[in-house]
C-alpha cells in the first residue's frame, strides 16, 4: 500500500493500529517526510478473510487527511537472477539528470529498486549540487559494459560524476 498525508505525530501509528486490529503483520516499509508531506510504501500480511475489512478501514483514514491506496501482493512467476548494483551520481544541479540516467537504464532493461535524491549546497562554492543514490537490478541479458559506457557518456555531457558498482 501507499500512504500520504500532511506530516504530523501519530500518522504512522494510525495506520499501524488499523493493520494490527485486523490481524495484520507489518512486513516492510519505506517512509519519509518530504516537503511537509509524509509518504510511504509498505507491505503487510493479513488473513485473506480480513483483507476487505482492512482495505475499508484504511480508506476511512481519508477523513483524517491520510490517503491510502492498497494493492494485493500476488507474486508472479519467478524471474531470472538479476545483479544488484549501486548507482551514485553527484554534480552541479540542472534539469534532466534523473530523466537521462533513468532512460539509459530502462533502455537496457535495468529496474530501479530504490532511488534517493537531494540537492545540497557545495561546501566551497555554495552552488547547488545534485546527489542521487540508487539500487538497481541488472538483468542477466544486459551488457554491463555497454551500460557503464552509456552512463559515462551521459555523465560527461551533464558534467556529473557517476559510479556504477556491483553489490555483494
Amino acid at each position: 500500500m501507499t500512504i500520504i498525508g500532511v506530516d504530523r505525530p501519530g500518522l504512522v501509528e494510525s495506520v499501524a493500529s488499523i493493520v494490527a486490529s485486523h490481524g495484520g503483520n507489518w512486513l516492510e516499509s519505506r517512509m519519509s517526510r518530504l516537503g511537509g508531506q509524509f509518504a510511504g510504501i509498505l507491505r503487510v500480511a493479513v488473513p485473506s478473510d480480513r483483507e476487505a475489512a482492512l482495505d475499508a478501514a484504511l480508506k476511512a483514514l481519508a477523513g483524517k487527511g491520510i490517503s491510502v491506496v492498497t494493492h494485493s501482493d500476488k507474486t508472479g512467476a519467478p524471474t531470472a537472477k538479476a545483479e544488484l548494483r549501486l548507482l551514485e551520481i553527484i554534480g552541479q544541479d540542472r534539469p534532466g539528470i534523473v530523466q537521462q540516467i533513468t532512460r539509459a537504464l530502462a533502455s537496457h532493461g535495468v529496474n530501479v529498486e530504490e532511488l534517493e535524491t537531494e540537492c545540497v549546497s557545495a561546501a566551497m562554492s555554495g552552488e547547488t549540487l545534485f546527489k542521487a543514490k540508487a539500487k538497481v537490478l541488472v538483468p542477466p541479458s544486459a551488457n554491463v559494459g555497454a551500460i557503464k559506457t552509456e552512463l559515462e557518456k551521459i555523465a560527461a555531457d551533464l558534467i556529473v560524476e557517476v559510479a556504477f558498482l556491483k553489490l555483494a
